[in-house]
């Protein structure tokens, strides 16, 4: 298990929300990269990435956002399936592991990634409009969902620096609670079953709430 591309974003104008920039576009860099909790989604520094950008402040970055992880597998699964070539990074994922289940991290678990940085995840990546446009597939943000090959997001809970080829190791698994697969798909289809997501510790708690709010609907 190890990180296969360390990626940062190229600013570019984003039409699809009518947003003046996006992050999404990021390129492998080679020299190490510092990673630090980022604050509040709309008022902190946005990206845990020294250096990336994150252009929907409203709906992406902060604390529980910090970093984001996506699989190799998966990348190459996409391949085979859209029958084009898909770099590292071309999803937006600031890290492009090797060897790790991503999808199968529980929320809570504990990466730890090269000397120092320390990672736990959070919750899986919901498709947005900026997705799809980057794509350009049809209805590809539904086809993303169902796929559930949704990639993590990360907060930082030990900051440092960390580069390509750095080892990642699973550090703390919590006893009990929910994958971040089944998470993403409880979330997206599967609604009847969302008490399941509170028994994750550290379901991030605005994420919390808005699940507590279904269920009290219900």
């Amino acid at each position: 298990m190890k990180v296969l591309s360390v990626n940062v974003a190229v600013p570019r104008p984003n039409p699809a929300k009518g947003l003046a920039m996006t992050g999404i576009d990021k390129q492998p860099v080679t020299d190490p990269i510092s990673v630090r909790p980022p604050g509040p989604k709309t008022t902190g520094l946005h990206s845990g990435v020294v250096g990336d950008l994150i252009g929907d402040v409203q709906s992406h970055g902060g604390d529980d956002q910090a970093v984001y992880a996506y699989a190799r597998e998966d990348l190459d699964w996409w391949e085979s399936s859209l029958g084009r070539s898909l770099p590292s990074g071309f999803f937006g994922e600031n890290l492009t592991t090797v060897g790790l289940d991503v999808n199968g991290a529980m929320i809570g678990e504990i990466w730890k990634v090269g000397a120092e940085v320390e990672l736990q995840a959070t919750f899986g990546r919901i498709p947005c409009a900026t997705f799809q446009a980057r794509m350009e597939e049809p209805r590809w943000t539904r086809r993303f969902a169902q796929a559930n090959r949704t990639g993590a997001y990360l907060r930082i809970v030990t900051p440092g620096s960390l580069q390509v080829g750095d080892p990642i190791e699973i550090v703390h698994r919590p006893g009990r609670g929910v994958s971040i697969g089944e998470a993403f798909r409880i979330w997206m289809f599967d609604h009847g079953s969302l008490p399941q997501l509170l028994e994750a510790e550290n379901l991030p708690k605005d994420l919390r709430a808005e699940v507590e709010k279904r269920v009290a609907r219900r």
